[in-house]
């Protein structure tokens, strides 16, 4: 059977949006759209590695939130409070409760549901804030429950072997038949390709290849474009070959 799991955040919802609103409402001072997106970034670079650290126990969850937001800001000349960066965090989930799926993605699920196509979420996270989303997002209309996998609840995160495995062993996947879909090239690509299953990198970011061994099946740029692979029968025997 053929499997497509999908990684949530900035993959199937615009994550930026959360952020450049929540920028919004706590600094006192306008943001051009260039800025906005720049300072996603840099927050998204910082919150991946303080992701690791909090993993390994090295930072507290709270610790993580306050710092991902103020090393941010340090980077970029932006001053901040450990005040205020509670306040952002407070601020973000509020709109994290608003997130919308792409309506290329509403469409690309109602269409892997319709072809009965075995469908789960892997995602990094903490079991409370991840589900929260998931539920925002009205996955299990077209995902089931117990294919909902969040790194905390399973206790391994991206990219690490175990984390695929155990989706491996849960799904009972044919790993020539899983295609992975994330926009993380570290946890998701590297992650997914390591594991020996087919990924398509959602880089809607304009990101930079980083330089290795390993490279993606596609990479698109667009929610569009994902819908278009696998709505093209054609490509869509290439990705599951």
């Amino acid at each position: 059977m053929d499997t497509i799991i999908f990684d949530v955040d900035d993959t199937l919802y615009d994550q930026a949006l959360s952020f450049k609103n929540t920028c919004k409402r706590i600094f006192q001072k306008p943001f051009t759209e260039e800025e906005l997106e720049n300072f996603y970034k840099v927050s998204r670079k910082h919150s991946d590695a303080l992701f690791d650290k909090s993993v390994a126990g090295e930072l507290s969850v709270k610790d993580m939130h306050i710092r991902r937001i103020t090393d941010a800001c340090d980077e970029l000349g932006i001053a901040i409070s450990t005040q205020k960066a509670m306040y952002f965090q407070e601020a973000y989930v509020e709109e994290q409760q608003k997130i919308v799926l792409f309506d290329e993605v509403v469409e690309l699920l109602e269409l892997l549901y319709q072809q009965k196509k075995q469908l789960a979420i892997l995602t990094n996270g903490s079991e409370g804030h991840q589900a929260m989303k998931i539920k925002q997002l009205n996955l299990t209309r077209w995902i089931p429950e117990e294919h909902l996998f969040i790194s905390e609840s399973i206790g391994y995160s991206k990219p690490t072997r175990e984390a695929f495995h155990i989706l491996e062993t849960k799904l009972q996947l044919d790993k020539a038949k899983t295609v992975y879909i994330g926009d993380s090239f570290d946890n998701d690509m590297v992650g997914a390709k390591q594991a020996g299953w087919h990924a398509i990198w959602m880089n809607h970011r304009n990101r930079k290849m980083p330089k290795g061994t390993v490279k993606p099946d596609h990479i698109v740029y667009n929610a569009k474009e994902l819908l278009d692979i696998f709505k093209t029968s054609e490509r869509h025997s290439i990705i599951l070959k």
